[in-house]
């Protein structure tokens, strides 16, 4: 009886998430606005051709149906994600593509414990129905939020990549400035010096600023908001000092270089420390191993005496 409610709770429990998920509701203004923000944060650059989506499979065609047509409801229902949309941004991304992972990885995790259980059950293993039901809600529990942290950890250090990108271009306007470019043409000319992935984005971020009309530390400043960089707001409000202002800009952006060099180095040192402390509970436990494996034989004799 018990397990027949908790099965029916979480039957129950599916259908309303999915039913909350698919039905409309009625949106306020600021749900209409977010929405307006998400749909033009949305939009990629690149189009699928004929050719490539005869190239696709099936699935492949699935995934991507799935994806849009769920980057569709995130932009409905005003899902702002928080930190998994900048961690998305910074990915190239988008918010369709991710939620169809988490789908489809819960699916798949979800069905590996009755798979699991069906062969047991062949090979003539009994085994109660309730540690495989169990079993599969926590599988696809953790293979829900898998992507998440495949995502976390791999924005993490495309982040640290980004942020000593920022110091080496800080240093690249620098030199610009001094050799009497303006501040516009400074920070385009160090964009383009190479094609790095993340100088790529900081050049495609002053192009669309000069194709929208704005300034180009305030494309600088959204892009840092929209990958989570604070280096590069800051950066932002320090060109926007200097262009409102006069301020002298050139000793500022070589003194943030190296700050930015200072921290990196300071994070790298640790880095290095952490992984030496771990080096060395890992001899200990190898050196605590092997004196267990010499003494072993002796106190078993001596337990048999």
């Amino acid at each position: 009886m018990i397990a027949a409610l908790f099965y029916g709770a979480v039957v129950g429990l599916g259908s309303y998430a999915l039913i909350r998920v698919w039905i409309r509701p009625r949106p306020g203004v600021a749900t209409l606005l977010s929405r307006i923000d998400a749909g033009q944060r949305s939009m990629t650059s690149h189009t699928v051709t004929e050719l490539e989506e005869s190239r696709g499979s099936a699935i492949d065609s699935l995934v991507r149906r799935l994806g849009d047509r769920l980057e569709v409801v995130s932009v409905e229902r005003g899902w702002r994600l928080g930190r998994v949309r900048q961690d998305l941004a910074l990915m190239n991304r988008t918010t369709g593509a991710f939620l169809a992972a988490k789908i489809g990885y819960g699916l798949v995790f979800l069905l590996l414990a009755p798979l699991l259980w069906a062969a047991l059950r062949i090979a003539g293993v009994n085994i109660a129905a309730a540690i495989p039901a169990a079993a599969a809600i926590g599988f696809g529990v953790f293979g829900f939020f898998l992507p998440d942290l495949a995502l976390r950890s791999e924005a993490d250090r495309r982040r640290s990549e980004f942020r000593r990108v920022v110091g080496i271009f800080l240093d690249l306007v620098a030199m610009n400035l001094a050799g009497g470019r303006g501040l516009p043409e400074a920070l385009l000319t160090a964009s383009t010096i190479s094609e790095h992935w993340a100088l790529a984005r900081i050049r495609r971020s002053l192009a669309n600023a000069r194709l929208f009309g704005t300034t180009p530390w305030a494309a600088l400043g959204e892009l840092g908001a929209d990958i989570g960089v604070d280096e590069l707001r800051d950066m932002s409000s320090a060109l926007a000092l200097a262009a409102d202002d006069g301020a002298k800009i050139r000793r500022s952006l070589s003194a943030r270089a190296a700050t930015l060099r200072r921290r990196e180095m300071a994070d790298v040192e640790g880095e290095a420390g952490e992984k030496s402390e771990s080096m060395l509970v890992a001899q200990l436990v190898i050196c605590l191993g092997f004196l267990v494996f010499l003494a072993y034989p002796a106190v078993s004799k001596l337990a048999g005496q």
